[in-house]
């Protein structure tokens, strides 16, 4: 049997065992790129993981790279995008009049259209941001790859495929429209942070942080309303969501306890502390700074 039928048919396979247990798919979403299998989805997951394993290893003997070059335009790229997002999901949520406590994924009309839109886009940026790992590789800071930090990034994309399939909008708008805001303060500070001038200018970096936890608790609660008041939206999905923050909630809190118990001591040296994902991408390892609160994601 040639290769390319044999993907095919494992393709087939995959795709019919996971819509017997899912269910019927949105069809508004079909034969949107990477959304017709799932394979692709998992295999630059796994592809990730393996460099997570691997790019260490590699990197042991060999100097560190700046990258400075391409950390200025990738965090400026992101924030830009994320900017784009967070506008235009505020702007379906007003057109389709969504309701906070419960929106179900066919009562927006149009704007439920322009909601899978920019949904995608979100999906998307989650395999562009798996360049937050490789960059922490090259520049040999693998301290920051955390546990909290492979598992966010692992498991964001996969999730968010399965949500474009089944509920690529409704009530799936909020944790993507908060974490796209927080996003734009993130990616905005490190990408500006790259530029050694820049750095007195910027202090909006501890709201980050903050923000963070608050998105995964108001999401949380937001989430449990839509079960208290239900409107036709999947239950699987809402347990699944409040499940999943509860688990950024522990693990976030965890990390955030740990920082802020050893502030001070991380006050007397020149170390760059992590943050829930460990991103700390504006500067290079080699470089001295002062004590740097942690980024978030």
């Amino acid at each position: 049997m040639p290769y390319r039928l044999k993907m095919e048919t494992f393709n087939h396979r995959v795709n019919t065992y996971i819509d017997s247990w899912m269910g019927p798919r949105d069809p508004r979403v079909r034969g949107w790129l990477l959304l017709d299998n799932y394979i692709p989805t998992f295999a630059f997951t796994v592809m990730y993981l393996l460099i997570v394993w691997m790019g260490p290893k590699y990197m042991k003997n060999r100097q560190p790279y700046s990258c400075r070059a391409l950390l200025v335009p990738y965090n400026l790229g992101l924030t830009l995008l994320s900017f784009y997002m967070f506008y235009e999901l505020v702007m379906s949520v007003y057109q389709g009049g969504y309701n906070f406590f419960c929106q179900n994924t066919h009562s927006g009309g149009e704007a439920d259209n322009r909601m899978i839109n920019v949904l995608w886009w979100y999906y998307f940026s989650k395999l562009i941001e798996f360049m937050d790992t490789f960059f922490f590789i090259l520049r040999k800071n693998n301290h920051q790859i955390s546990f909290l930090h492979v598992y966010h990034h692992a498991t964001m994309l996969n999730i968010w495929w399965f949500v474009m399939n089944w509920v690529p909008c409704g009530h799936s708008y909020f944790g993507a429209t908060f974490n796209s805001f927080i996003h734009v303060l993130m990616y905005s500070y490190y990408g500006l942070s790259a530029v050694p001038a820049m750095r007195p200018y910027l202090w909006w970096k501890k709201y980050i942080t903050q923000g963070q936890l608050v998105q995964f608790v108001l999401t949380m609660f937001q989430t449990s309303c839509a079960v208290v008041w239900p409107c036709g939206f999947p239950m699987g999905w809402l347990y699944f969501q409040i499940t999943y923050m509860i688990t950024l909630i522990l693990l976030f809190s965890n990390f955030y306890i740990k920082t802020y118990k050893s502030c001070m001591g991380s006050r007397k040296t020149d170390h760059s502390n992590g943050s829930i994902n460990g991103h700390t991408n504006g500067v290079t390892s080699n470089e001295k700074v002062k004590y740097r609160k942690p980024r978030t994601d």
